[in-house]
């Protein structure tokens, strides 16, 4: 379909799409690096291992790229906003004030104020403090996060609230209820350890690369097996997570969760598809793969109990709101929402399976362990620690396969939040205000076409920016420690503090 023919309201879902996912894309790294960058640092505190001091540089100098980026990204979000869904902003105004004021006074401070601490402290710092920095900045990540999710969360379930009869628009009445109401803790910690795996996967991925060259040996393993345990541990929870969530989604938006399994009639107990062959629109569903009693599961916590079907829930939908709103079709788009969720899962299952494969393999020593480089700095063969042949085998696909794997959680991170906004169509707040109230009207089709293109050239361009970015300092690797690495200051002010020929204490 081309861009012409589309109304404004589906272009402003597009942009919206498209700012949100790439914005997304920096968010979990954000958080995980800045707990990875802090723990190392703290390793280093305790233990004085140089591995870890310069574990600790190579990643924040990587986290420091990406936090720049998601700055940058979230910066497009709020122009898109105002530009495109002025009558969303107007009616949710009054709601989003609190929790997003709170993002940006108190997480945003966090973030914004120890990250320059972190940067030019190096030689000012005892590094004990100096480690303490880094520790905000991944307490304000966090927060960032979590006042973020309670907004969305809202969006998805709305309470503590009323709605002013004289203008129409919805009014906070209990903070902490929408800060604490069960969408929000449980999309909040799904979406929290989501990040970890994606973390963790950026790790062993990095790692990889630089073990099968035979480089930064000590550094590298560190950070591998920190980045395979983080990935196992990670993945449990996010399935154990994700099941909590799905269970609040069944009772919160049935239609939803309906579409996600392409249940068109309502049955108990209720199949869960793996994977559908044909269409699974218009009710044909022609299903593959499929576990008895598993949807019932999912939804009620036996296998037994009756999952409502998509056209039982429009019609219900249709009699609750269909006469008051004008609206004659409450079911989203059923494809998309029913291969987005297996994507998801998919995509974020396989990282957990290459983790706990890479975690055994380290433990079992059933891979290569590259030496150090030679005399004339050309990478030597590589030594099998057991089982030659077997060793062999895996570790050649292993460290393919954990280079890709950096992209999984990520593609299960932008297929989950196409799941989560698309499928709580056609609501931009559920239960309340229609997505097609919600949009700008005095925006033409146009205007949208052009931000939209301006916004894709430009995410293009710091797409490639990034890309570069991370390619010159990953090949480049963990830096060399100098004396003044070594030997931080013990007090407050750092050594040299009063002479201004020093080399800036983040130019390592």
């Amino acid at each position: 379909m081309e861009l012409a023919a589309l109304a404004p309201e589906t272009l402003a879902r597009w942009q919206f799409g498209v700012t949100t996912v790439y914005h997304f894309l920096f968010v979990p790294l954000t958080i995980s690096l800045s707990v990875f960058v802090a723990g190392l640092e703290t390793a280093w505190v305790r233990t004085g291992s140089e591995k870890y001091l310069r574990a600790a540089k190579f990643w924040g100098k990587l986290f420091l790229i990406n936090i720049a980026m998601g700055v940058v990204t979230g910066i497009l979000q709020e122009f898109q906003f105002g530009m495109n869904w002025s009558d969303y902003s107007r009616f949710v105004g009054d709601v989003f004030g609190a929790p997003l004021a709170f993002e940006a006074l108190v997480a945003f401070f966090f973030e914004s104020t120890f990250i320059g601490l972190w940067i030019f402290g190096w030689d000012k710092l005892p590094k004990g403090i100096h480690a303490g920095c880094m520790w905000m900045v991944a307490l304000g990540s966090v927060l960032s996060a979590y006042f973020i999710l309670a907004a969305n969360s809202w969006m998805q379930h709305p309470v503590g609230y009323r709605m002013n009869p004289e203008n129409g628009r919805a009014e906070l009445t209990d903070f902490v209820r929408v800060l604490t109401q069960n969408t929000a803790l449980a999309q909040f910690g799904h979406t929290l350890v989501a990040a970890f795996l994606t973390g963790g996967a950026f790790m062993v991925g990095i790692a990889a690369y630089h073990l099968m060259r035979g480089r930064h040996v000590p550094v590298m393993r560190s950070s591998l097996r920190l980045g395979l345990v983080v990935m196992v541990v990670a993945g449990v929870l996010t399935a154990v997570t994700g099941d909590r969530l799905g269970k609040i989604m069944y009772d919160q938006q049935p239609m939803k969760m309906a579409a996600a399994e392409a249940l068109w009639e309502t049955q108990g107990p209720a199949p869960f598809s793996l994977f559908a062959y044909g269409d699974v629109d218009e009710g044909h569903n022609d299903v593959a793969i499929e576990i008895p009693g598993l949807l019932s599961f999912l939804a009620h916590d036996n296998f037994s109990e009756e999952v409502p079907g998509i056209n039982d829930t429009d019609a219900a939908l249709r009699e609750k709101y269909g006469d008051k709103l004008g609206i004659d079709d409450f079911r989203p788009n059923i494809p998309l929402a029913y291969w987005s969720f297996r994507w998801m899962i998919g995509f974020g299952m396989s990282s957990f399976a290459l983790g706990a494969a890479g975690l055994y393999l380290t433990r079992r020593r059933l891979w290569l362990s590259p030496r150090l480089r030679t005399a004339d700095d050309k990478v030597p063969r590589l030594a099998l620690t057991r089982d030659r042949e077997l060793g062999t085998a895996l570790t050649r696909w292993y460290w393919r396969l954990a280079l890709l794997t950096m992209l999984f959680p990520l593609i299960a991170n932008s297929w989950g939040w196409i799941f989560t906004e698309t499928g709580r169509q056609p609501w931009v707040v559920y239960g309340v205000l229609p997505t097609a109230a919600g949009v700008s009207p005095t925006v033409s089709q146009g205007e949208v076409i052009t931000s939209m293109s301006v916004f894709i050239a430009l995410y293009a361009l710091l797409a490639v920016i990034e890309i570069k970015l991370l390619a010159k300092y990953v090949k480049a690797g963990p830096p060399e420690l100098t004396e003044a690495d070594l030997n931080p200051p013990t007090r407050i002010g750092g050594h040299d503090a009063e002479d201004p020929d020093r080399p800036m204490a983040f130019s390592y």
